[in-house]
């Protein structure tokens, strides 16, 4: 198929062409009723911002353009079914999850997985049973998991009716996928992938393979974070005879808007041709640029710069952690003071996320690094200190299932007399998103230790408010 074509970015602006005079649903008509002043900012991309009308097709049962786009991005990925998700990552997670889960469905799931997922467990009134994953001690940080930890698993709980793994994690570590998802599948376990870092892996090369190729049954990308689309637009492919495609199409019609936004449709169907269009030129234009952007990371003597365990991982992710006085979040709030906005901070490594460029596209390099030079150069050299970091067990279960937490009532108590009880609800640092207390969780010394630890270097948190006040939400019977 012509990976140059891009049918429904083509139709919006034939449509947009004809001068529409609107009498119909979103209320700006094209932009022509909008604040005057702000218009300026908003009028090229809502005369693209359409609706379900003749010619422009229909997300929920596509006949025209949008079913050709999809029909694209399919063949781009070697999929039997893509589809575009406009209400993010979390809608294609949630789908995905709910299709493959019934209630009391034992489910093994990467520890550190998105909450999108544990939401999807949660909405499911499946059974997860959480896989520890490996800790890097050099990054201070949880990768994947091992397949001897999936093996075990799968001795100890043979009833598992689905695999749900996190690839690549948050800084572009790819685990060992294709013999997990084999080992999975000899057992006739479907694997459904959350790869929202790995859009662009179908490049292949020095960049690792997508979990789609090595015969993951669903996964789930969001093309916004390395592919140039819209926030909120991903994609969802599906590959499986172990799960009903006409389940998946109900869920997402459920999970997803029923008046789907047009400009982040067509930015997908955009970000498919640049992928689908991309060719060794671009490549090599992109691990040169990358290349050049991590020496001259090299020559700053505050910060040290990661390599990816066994070179497996994500070229255009690029972690560097403080070798100075200042904390990871630190860090990151210098570089802001002068303009340069990182993916994330933690209490040590910050966290760049390169773009793909291709080939004759310039990108601000010698700037960037000029810039980061001037922010850290009168910080003095330090050694860093311990960081307690949770790495649980290697496989756990909730202490309270889901479909009982209802039955309990939630306590407020001081931290101090938390080890032990059942936490009322997720505490998550966001970014990344990877929750640290799970609701229904025995809480342990570890957790408790390092949620104080966080806290105190400058991390954010979903839930948990009442932590700033050094109390917890636990349940009581």
């Amino acid at each position: 198929m012509d990976q140059k074509k891009t049918p429904l970015y083509t139709a919006l602006i034939e449509h947009s062409s004809k001068k529409p005079i609107s009498f119909h649903v979103p209320g700006h008509k094209y932009g022509k009723v909008f604040p005057t002043e702000e218009g300026d900012n908003f009028r090229g991309i809502l005369k693209l911002d359409a609706t379900e009308i003749t010619g422009l097709d229909d997300l929920h049962s596509p006949e025209g353009p949008i079913r050709e786009a999809q029909t694209l991005l399919a063949n781009l990925y070697g999929a039997h079914q893509s589809f575009f998700l406009v209400n993010g990552s979390t809608s294609g997670n949630l789908a995905m999850v709910m299709a493959a889960c019934n209630v009391n469905d034992v489910v093994l799931v990467q520890r550190n997985c998105h909450k999108s997922i544990m939401n999807a467990l949660k909405l499911a009134k499946a059974q997860p049973v959480f896989l520890g994953p490996d800790y890097l001690d050099d990054w201070k940080i949880a990768a994947g998991i091992s397949r001897e930890t999936v093996e075990k698993a799968l001795e100890v709980y043979p009833q598992a009716k689905a695999l749900i793994l996190t690839y690549p994690n948050y800084y572009g570590i790819a685990a060992d996928m294709e013999s997990i998802i084999s080992l999975a599948h000899e057992k006739n376990i479907p694997v459904l992938v959350d790869e929202a870092h790995g859009a662009h892996f179908k490049l292949g090369g020095s960049f690792p393979s997508s979990a789609v190729e090595i015969g993951a049954d669903i996964v789930v990308q969001s093309a916004h974070k390395t592919l140039p689309a819209m926030t909120m637009g991903s994609y969802l492919h599906f590959n499986s005879q172990r799960i009903k495609l006409e389940t998946v199409e109900e869920y997402l019609h459920i999970f997803q808007s029923s008046s789907p936004s047009y400009p982040i449709m067509a930015s997908l169907d955009l970000a498919r041709g640049y992928l689908g269009t991309y060719g060794e030129a671009d490549k090599k234009h992109v691990l040169k640029q990358i290349h050049l952007f991590r020496q001259l990371l090299k020559e700053i003597p505050q910060i040290k710069l990661l390599e990816y365990p066994n070179g497996q991982g994500d070229p255009l992710k690029i972690t560097i952690q403080s070798a100075c006085s200042l904390s990871g979040f630190e860090i990151q709030s210098l570089l802001e003071a002068n303009s340069i906005y990182t993916e994330l901070a933690d209490p040590f490594n910050v966290l760049f996320v390169f773009p793909l460029l291709k080939d004759g596209m310039a990108y601000p390099v010698n700037e960037t690094l000029e810039k980061i030079r001037h922010s850290l150069k009168d910080l003095k050299m330090a050694v860093q200190p311990s960081y307690t970091s949770y790495k649980g067990n290697a496989i756990s279960e909730l202490t309270i299932p889901f479909d009982e937490m209802p039955s309990y009532e939630a306590a407020e108590i001081p931290l101090h007399e938390a080890v032990g009880t059942i936490a009322a609800e997720s505490i998550i640092p966001y970014p990344p998103g990877i929750p640290l207390i799970l609701a229904g969780e025995r809480i342990t010394i570890e957790m408790l230790k390092n949620l104080l630890e966080l806290r105190k270097s400058g991390a954010r948190f979903q839930g948990g408010s009442i932590t700033e006040k050094n109390m917890l939400k636990v349940l009581r019977p």
